[in-house]
């Protein structure tokens, strides 16, 4: 589960319900939502490709009880000095010798059980990442969801404007005031607006769908997801998130590889030694019908090095594991420090259409739309500043969902929390 744990701290950016953009009051009322803390546990839980990862784990098991099994000993029955000529003729002077005979490993065994135990653990921290990595593409396939929710409510804001535009225009056509090529103007923006939101609600629909293919369902049992796109959060300091690092689940990857390594280097020096063979058995002498103890040891000679190779790979693969840690250190500070600065532009954009952008723009469209019904301004001077507000909201929007974003991949990397919820300023 910790995958969970870690992405679940995007909740605390993600669902902060409230009136504004992004949750709009009595929007789909009476529908199924669904949270972000949900829909991580149902990927926890039913993601296919987790559960295949379940059948590996499982054949991992096996390995770690298999490497414990000690070679089987051997039984021989040996037959001598029988059905020959002579003194030997028949079974009189036959010799008949039981014995058992086994292998010493000399260490061998216990360096496969070492081997396979660090390849369990290896794979348990593989195990982890590919939650992890599942949980964050929930929570990216969830922030899809939300931002398409916040450009519909966008939409209908966009054609109740539309609306009210046109319904001001008939009245100056019908007074005489304005031609009749305006209200087919503003009628044909209307229509406009309409198109584009109904293609955001086919592109809602198809978020949803691919949401709900994280945990193996094809007709998603939601038509909302909960939470408000243009929260701001409070982050923590780079310095801060820098220290957290070593938390990153990479390097616990590349840690359990180095014992990995380590254990089939000291696997392959174990196997460099050659087995001894022991043999104990009994013998029956036929001809004066007694017994004997025998013993036998087998030690190979020769080379003493038998797996100079093997020893040569392991070691590579050993110090290869030391630079890629190194690498892997330069590859993700680099990273951070650049989502967070992506973070940082992204947040300093909400915060001056929000607070610089927008309120003057509304401030605008108000006195342009009472100075045309007036008669002061034209149709064009009235469109323009619409669409201008418009396109503050919009890029209010893509920059509260890049913001988030970028929060989801700095959390990927840290393997930590990294914001508060805090409400609206």
């Amino acid at each position: 589960m910790r995958g969970f744990f870690l992405i679940a701290g995007v909740v605390s950016c993600l669902v902060l319900l409230s009136t504004s953009v992004g949750a709009a009051p009595g929007l789909d009322a009476g529908k199924r939502t669904i949270s972000l803390h949900e829909a991580v546990t149902r990927t926890i839980e039913h993601n296919p490709d987790l559960r295949a990862f379940d059948y590996q784990r499982k054949a991992q098991e096996g390995r770690v009880l298999q490497a414990g099994r000690a070679p089987s000993p051997e039984l021989s029955l040996a037959l001598e000095d029988a059905l020959g000529t002579g003194a030997h003729r028949g079974m009189d002077s036959a010799q008949t010798t039981l014995s058992i005979g086994w292998v010493l490993e000399r260490g061998v065994r216990q360096r496969h059980i070492d081997a396979a135990r660090a390849g369990s653990s290896l794979f348990s921290v593989e195990a982890d990442i590919k939650q992890l990595d599942a949980a964050a593409e929930t929570a990216r396939r969830y922030l899809v969801s939300l931002a398409y929710q916040a450009r519909r409510v966008n939409a209908d804001k966009t054609v109740q404007l539309a609306e009210e535009t046109t319904d001001a225009v008939r009245k100056r056509v019908k007074a005489g005031k304005t031609p009749e090529a305006e209200l087919s103007r503003a009628r044909a923006e209307l229509a406009r607006r309409k198109l584009e939101r109904e293609d955001i609600e086919h592109e809602l629909l198809s978020a949803n769908r691919r949401l709900a293919a994280q945990w193996g369902e094809t007709t998603p049992d939601f038509v909302r997801v909960e939470g408000d796109i243009i929260s701001r959060p409070q982050l923590a300091s780079f310095e801060t998130l820098e220290s957290q690092l070593q938390q990153n689940p990479e390097f616990a990857r590349l840690l359990s590889d180095r014992r990995l390594k380590k254990a089939e280097l000291q696997l392959a020096q174990a196997q460099n030694k050659p087995n001894w063979q022991v043999n104990v058995g009994v013998r029956h002498i036929a001809s004066s019908n007694d017994m004997a103890f025998v013993t036998d040891i087998t030690i190979p000679f020769g080379k003493r090095t038998r797996n100079p190779g093997r020893i040569a790979e392991a070691d590579a693969n050993l110090e290869k594991t030391n630079l890629e840690k190194n690498a892997a250190q330069v590859r993700i500070k680099t990273s951070l420090f650049v989502i967070y600065e992506k973070l940082q532009h992204s947040l300093h954009v909400t915060d001056a259409l929000r607070g610089e952008i927008i309120p003057p723009l509304e401030q605008a469209l108000i006195e342009t739309r009472r100075a045309y019904n007036l008669g002061r301004y034209s149709y064009l001077e009235l469109r323009s500043v619409q669409a201008e507000l418009l396109d503050a909201h919009n890029a209010l929007i893509e920059a509260s969902v890049d913001a988030q974003r970028n929060i989801i991949e700095i959390e990927r990397l840290t393997g930590v929390r990294i914001v508060q919820p805090t409400s609206n300023p």
